[in-house]
């Protein structure tokens, strides 16, 4: 298993089709909604298994102490087998070595509980993704 950003144009593609896969088609939202500004300036991270993506997630500074992590995502039938778990402790790796002191995300409904099994702490609802999807804040201390 390897955990790095995307580097080759291919790869750069194959990262936003598992963005766009798992996080808006099922929302019925078009090619290109799975793409925002901060995607210039996020840490991307990118997690292979025998060369082939399975999950990836962003890095975003918040404030000189807090990041949160966004765009989480593991190819859907690859759910439970344990990558996003490890795509998670690597963006907790990285925030920690930059120097912040808390991870900040808004879970939607259905992950929270894998939040919370990582140690993140639910402090309440924050929006609703395209008025559709709740999502909850969460955070924990690096």
């Amino acid at each position: 298993m390897e955990i790095r950003s995307p580097q080759t144009e291919k790869e750069w593609e194959v990262y936003y089709e598992l963005r766009y896969e798992v996080l808006r088609k099922p929302l019925g939202k078009p090619v290109g909604s799975e793409r925002n500004e901060g995607d210039e300036t996020g840490i991307h991270f990118a997690l292979y298994d025998d060369a082939i993506l399975r999950a990836i997630a962003r890095l975003d500074e918040v404030d000189e102490n807090t990041c949160q992590v966004r765009f989480v995502a593991v190819s859907t039938e690859l759910q439970g087998k344990g990558y996003g778990k490890s795509i998670m402790l690597a963006v907790e790796e990285e925030g920690r070595r930059i120097g912040y002191k808390k991870l900040i995300l808004h879970a939607r409904d259905y992950a929270v509980e894998f939040y919370k099994k990582l140690d993140y702490t639910l402090i309440g609802e924050s929006y609703k993704l395209f008025d559709v999807l709740q999502h909850y804040l969460m955070e924990k201390t690096l």
